[in-house]
């Protein structure tokens, strides 16, 4: 029986915590048992609907695999390689645990041929039917349960952090007001970016030079009141 791996991510734009990408191997035939429970794209589902899916979906899938990217590590990385290429390694390492006959992918770029052509040119396997799609966590319900999988853990490892530190985090994306006051209160407690911050990201770059650029305006103001 044909085995179909999905795979998809989440946290990719994030500047607060990781990034999580999850594989998710299933029997074909038992795809059908994913829609059968309502298993969609996991931004289209609450966080209680998610964490009860990701329970069934563990039940149903052959295997499946998680691995959480720190920020730091990321940071490192993207001093070797964009994000697309950390991806992609990632992906291939779980294609390579998995061993599945055939694997989609939601893309992480536009040309999803070129992405589909880098998997394949890391892969042992030449047998491996790779498919790689825009918005496959949509279309294809394998990947929609990775999307789940790694969604679950994703949040999971915010909440977490917003126990520890006692501060609300928000989504943890630059798009989000709760996450930048976040940002700009963790710099001035730590008087800089601890190690859940992604340090490379533009917006972290831009807070901490807003906040540099405010402390020499208040340097030269004090100074020059001082001359006078």
């Amino acid at each position: 029986m044909k085995k179909v791996l999905g795979i998809d991510e989440s946290g990719r734009g994030a500047v607060v915590g990781p990034l999580v990408i999850a594989g998710a191997l299933f029997y074909e035939k038992d795809i059908p048992k994913l829609r059968a429970i309502e298993v969609r794209d996991s931004k289209e589902l609450t966080g209680k609907r998610r964490e009860y899916l990701e329970k069934k979906i563990k039940d149903l899938a052959l295997d499946f695999v998680v691995v959480s990217i720190s920020a730091n590590k990321i940071d490192e990385l993207r001093s070797e390689k964009n994000l697309n290429r950390i991806e992609i390694d990632y992906m291939v390492d779980i294609i390579k645990t998995l061993k599945p006959d055939k694997v989609i992918v939601d893309s992480p770029e536009a040309n999803t041929e070129k992405i589909k052509n880098e998997i394949m040119g890391k892969l042992d396997d030449e047998n491996i039917e790779v498919i790689s799609e825009n918005y496959a966590d949509k279309n294809h319900p394998p990947v929609s349960a990775a999307s789940i999988l790694a969604k679950v853990v994703r949040d999971q490892s915010i909440k977490t952090l917003e126990k520890r530190l006692g501060e609300t985090i928000g989504a943890g994306y630059p798009s989000d007001e709760r996450t930048i006051k976040f940002l700009e209160k963790v710099l001035e407690k730590y008087k800089g970016y601890p190690e859940f911050i992604r340090k490379s990201w533009i917006t972290s770059k831009r807070i901490k030079g807003e906040k540099e650029q405010k402390k020499l305006d208040n340097f030269v103001k004090d100074y020059s009141g001082s001359s006078n």
